[in-house]
């Protein structure tokens, strides 16, 4: 699928990558609205070449879209005239768009996971240009920006100074993972115990209800996206409760950092029945303003998940010993001591 760009409040760097709040949106969306938007009648011709101009894209996505539309009974094609409107505006149905959208999120978020997954196995250099991203993994300008915007924003590669990009080493080593995990162990029950600690009862009915929904079949069908974001969701939503900014700026930093290793973790999903049912006791302290208590817990719950990180850590040390091998020969020299 092909995609052109739309941003909304987002903030261009040199390099014209667009870091903030923005969208890669594909052709076939863009058809649609323009559709909706010209309100044209039954029958109007779609003529190929006028449409990219447009769109400001090439015919070749367009037909792409086009033919896409026909399966769906937007457009009709005539042999040797071209394209046609099948339905008046008012009658696509506003479905349509969401299932397009939906296409487009998963065939990011798919390119996203495998480029994560290259990352943490060494085959990826330590810097790289965004011509190497997009020759790699045959990105068009939309999905580039749309998936630098994502790893940027999660912390785990930034823009180099002039030229280029960096992924982050703390992601891929043992010791920094570790640390985040005692940071948290230190946080997060001490945050449990602030004075005039406050969980909100519906923020704490939506976080039984996320874990209910993992125990009655979600932890095998969610995506890893959803997994960890409710992980995440219910640890800041119990560090917020406590109305220090210092903790909760601290936890939402730590999350972010930890993404990357937490979807790679996820492919062994045996551990989150234990987990939920260890955040619904959490959550059953909370409510009966039993704070002590719910501080033990929550430090034998992250406690549970450091006893676990041998495993994680032989795991990225198989990967930086991979990443030296494979490095370009003036690479491992470079990293030689004297």
């Amino acid at each position: 699928m092909s995609y052109v760009e739309v941003s909304y409040l987002g903030q261009v760097s040199h390099g014209g990558t667009i870091l903030g709040m923005k969208s890669a949106v594909s052709t076939p969306t863009q058809l649609v609205t323009l559709i909706e938007t010209e309100a044209w009648p039954i029958g109007t011709r779609l003529r190929a070449q006028t449409l990219a101009d447009r769109l400001r894209v090439s015919r070749t996505p367009v037909n792409e879209a086009l033919q896409l539309l026909e399966e769906k009974g937007v457009v009709r094609r005539e042999r040797n005239r071209g394209y046609f409107l099948a339905k008046a505006t008012a009658d696509i149905p506003v479905a349509l768009l969401g299932e397009l959208r939906q296409s487009e999120d998963d065939t990011i978020a798919a390119i996203y996971f495998r480029i994560a997954e290259d990352r943490l196995q060494g085959l990826l250099p330590d810097t790289f240009s965004e011509a190497f991203l997009r020759t790699r993994y045959r990105l068009t300008p939309g999905q580039l920006n749309a998936i630098l915007s994502r790893i940027a924003l999660e912390g785990w590669a930034e823009r180099k100074p002039g030229y280029g990009w960096s992924f982050s080493s703390m992601l891929t080593t043992p010791d920094s993972l570790l640390k985040s995990y005692r940071l948290r162990l230190a946080l997060e029950p001490a945050a449990l115990l602030e004075p005039g600690y406050r969980l909100d009862r519906q923020v704490l009915a939506r976080c039984r209800a996320a874990e209910q929904h993992l125990l009655d079949g979600g932890i095998e069908t969610d995506s890893a996206d959803q997994l960890h974001d409710r992980g995440v969701h219910f640890h800041e939503s119990l560090v917020e409760a406590s109305g220090n900014a210092f903790f909760i700026d601290a936890i939402r930093r730590v999350n972010r950092v930890r993404r990357l290793l937490s979807y790679r973790s996820m492919r062994d999903r045996k551990r989150y029945g234990e987990h939920c049912h260890q955040h619904l006791e959490l959550l059953r302290l909370l409510e009966q303003e039993k704070n002590l208590e719910a501080a033990t817990a929550m430090r034998e719950h992250l406690g549970s998940t450091i006893c676990n990180l041998e495993r994680i850590s032989e795991l990225l040390q198989a990967t930086l010993a991979t990443t030296a091998a494979t490095a370009h020969p003036a690479q491992r020299k470079k990293r030689k001591l004297p």
